[in-house]
This record gives structure tokens, C-alpha cells and sequence, in this order.
């Protein structure tokens, strides 16, 4: 049976709220959004600052998929938080953010086998939980989106690193000044290639049956939240979404194993993208409501939500934030336009997404601009 949860009025999504560590203006988050930006080093590019600190009255801004280590990269131009030099330049867009009285965390990845022989070291094959290539791209700079290259299969003995990678990326970012840390566990990124049995064929303890597949992905945010604190981590799954080839023959019983092991750990928030990553919200049959059931923690949804979708989704207590992607792009006020009701300015064109300078990044109107 379902769990009934309470009810909020219908103005809970603009007002504040404490989430773990954190206190927030309102509930409406900004997604965490690739933009293939960074500089030499894959430090955070020069206009990284003003593009985050211009969206700091999201009550959660979650930066960009930030790599935890050279071997993590699978794209152009997406940054690192595992330098000095990294920390030094998120250190100035946190410092920004904060001065305009914003809370940002910085989710972390591991990009797997959705990667190139040209991101690692010697020209060597990416890493996977097994050596199946993904039917996807990956973004080459002055190449543009090419097919990834086949994975070699991680060796049991270079997990703890994997781990220790994680952990140390974190305490980095918090070095950095970010209030804290999202896990990516979605999207066929490494974590989510180790839970599906469609990328993981291993035999050993990673392997397998579900606890197997599980457990990296649990053993990272056990020590992630042992490094910097439970209340300051979150952790994104994607249960249905084919994004970078990511498949599962049976996703039900896994994710609520998956969020069952979770719960325990007293988590900032869960952060769950509902059906089809960009797409369909019903892609797929699936039961989010028995996932909610399992975790005790502040439950985050994503994928498609408009207002009155999010309006909905919080005041019904079906969820307790509401995270946008693509509408925090090219509204860099989308809480005021949201709480107004007031028109939302559409995307520029699509070659202004991924690399560039600051068109399409930074020099989208503010609402008092456009009345």
C-alpha cells in the first residue's frame, strides 16, 4: 500500500524549505546541465560565473556533471573537480553564487564507457563495467558527436580506486566551496552501467544479481557520505531512460532495491528523472510511487514539469523539489517567471548548447528586460 504524504499549500514550491544541510529559498531547482564550457586544465570557463550566479535564486542550483578524475572524461570541454587549479576556479563561481545568497552543489560523474580513446591516457579504451560498447556519442571538440569506443572491463582490483576517486572529488568540491554533492547514478554513466544487467554481464561481486549490481553505486556513496556528510550528498537515478544506451531487463525490482539501500543513509535528497531523459514521461510502464514509498528522505523529480506540474507535485507531497533542465538555459530568472506565471523565453539555436563562448550562456534576458 502506498504511503499518503502530507498535504502543502499551493504556494510550497516558492517557499522555504531545509533539505539536509542545506536552507532554501524555495524548492524549484536548477538541473544539472552540460554545456561543454571549460578551459585548459577543464577548469571552469571564463564566463562560467556570471551563467551560474545568474540563476542563484533557484532555491538548488546543481552544477554541471563535473569529472572525479582524468580517466571520468567523456566529452569535450566539461570541467574537473579533482585539481587544484579545478577547485581554484569553481572557487570563484561558488564565491559568486553564494554572494548573490544562491546554495549550489556540483554533481559528480564518471562518464564510463560513454566516453573516447582520445579523452584517456595513451589513446587507451575507456573503462566499463564490461567490454560492451555503447550505441551512443560522445562530443569531440572540432569533431563534433562521434561514436564511443568500445570499453575495456574494469578489473576488480581498481574499484576501491574508483571509490577512492569519488571520495576525493568530493571533498574537493567542498574544498571549492560547494555546499555540497550530487552522485551521478543515471544516464549510462559508469554507476548506472554497473546496475544494469543490459552493461553488466560481470561474474564477480559486482555482478550479477541485483545486491551485486548495486553495490558500487552504494559503496560510493557510502564513502562519499563518510567524507563530507550525509546531509550535504544527493544522488540522481534515471530508472527508465535510454540515455547512453542504458537498459535493464526487469528496472522495478532493481530501483527499489536501489532506493531501499539508500534510504538508510539519511541523504540530502533523492533525485529521480521520470521517464525518458529529455522525452517521454511514460515511456516506459514503471511504479515511482513504490520508489517514493522506500525512501524517507526529500524525494527530487525531474523531466518535463511545467508550473503547474511542479505546483502539483509539491503540494500533493508526491515530491519535495522540483528540478528544471532546459527552462533554466534560457531563463535565468525561471523562479520569479514561474512564481509570476510569466512567459518563458525559448532556447537559442542549438549549436549555442554545447561549446562556445558566452551566446547562448550568459546573455539570455532577465524578465525585467523583456515587459
Amino acid at each position: 500500500m502506498s504511503r499518503t504524504y502530507p498535504m502543502r499549500s499551493a504556494d510550497a514550491l516558492f517557499e522555504r524549505v531545509t533539505v539536509g544541510a542545506f536552507q532554501l529559498a524555495n524548492r524549484i531547482v536548477m538541473a544539472p546541465l552540460t554545456r561543454n564550457r571549460a578551459g585548459l586544465g577543464l577548469v571552469p570557463g571564463p564566463f562560467a560565473v556570471d551563467y551560474y550566479s545568474q540563476r542563484a535564486t533557484a532555491g538548488l542550483i546543481i552544477a554541471e556533471a563535473t569529472q572525479i578524475s582524468a580517466q571520468a572524461q567523456g566529452y569535450s570541454g566539461t570541467p574537473g573537480c579533482y585539481s587544484e587549479a579545478q577547485v581554484q576556479g569553481w572557487r570563484k563561481v561558488t564565491n559568486a553564487v553564494h554572494a548573490e545568497g544562491g546554495t549550489i552543489v556540483v554533481q559528480l560523474w564518471h562518464t564510463g564507457r560513454i566516453s573516447h580513446t582520445s579523452f584517456q591516457r595513451d589513446g587507451l579504451a575507456p573503462v566499463g563495467p564490461s567490454a560492451i560498447r555503447a550505441n551512443a556519442k560522445t562530443f569531440i571538440a572540432d569533431h563534433g558527436f562521434v561514436d564511443c569506443s568500445t570499453p575495456r572491463e574494469l578489473q576488480l582490483g581498481e574499484l576501491p580506486g574508483i571509490i577512492a576517486d569519488f571520495r576525493h572529488a568530493s571533498m574537493c568540491a567542498l574544498d571549492a566551496g560547494f555546499d555540497g554533492v550530487e552522485l551521478h547514478g543515471a544516464h549510462g554513466y559508469l554507476l548506472d552501467a554497473f546496475l544494469r544487467n543490459g552493461t553488466n554481464h560481470r561474474t564477480d561481486a559486482y555482478g550479477g544479481s541485483i545486491e551485486n549490481r548495486a553495490r558500487l553505486l552504494l559503496e560510493v556513496t557510502e564513502a562519499c557520505a563518510k567524507a563530507i556528510g550525509p546531509d550535504r550528498l544527493g544522488v540522481r537515478i534515471s530508472p527508465v531512460s535510454t540515455a547512453g544506451d542504458s537498459h535493464d531487463s526487469d528496472p522495478q525490482p532493481l530501483f527499489e532495491h536501489v532506493v531501499a539501500r539508500l534510504s538508510p543513509l539519511n541523504l540530502a535528497y533523492l533525485h529521480v528523472v521520470e521517464g525518458e531523459t529529455g522525452g517521454a514521461r511514460d515511456s516506459l510502464p514503471f511504479d515511482y510511487a513504490a520508489l517514493r514509498d522506500r525512501f524517507e528522505g526529500n524525494w527530487m523529480v525531474n523531466n518535463g514539469y511545467d508550473r503547474q506540474m511542479a505546483i502539483k507535485a509539491v503540494s500533493s507531497g508526491r515530491a519535495d523539489l522540483v528540478s528544471f533542465g532546459r527552462p533554466f538555459i534560457s531563463n535565468p530568472d525561471l523562479v520569479e517567471r514561474l512564481r509570476d506565471n510569466a512567459p518563458l523565453s525559448p532556447l537559442m539555436a542549438p549549436d549555442t548548447l554545447y561549446g562556445g563562448g558566452a551566446h547562448g550562456y550568459t546573455d539570455y534576458p532577465a524578465l525585467e528586460r523583456v515587459r
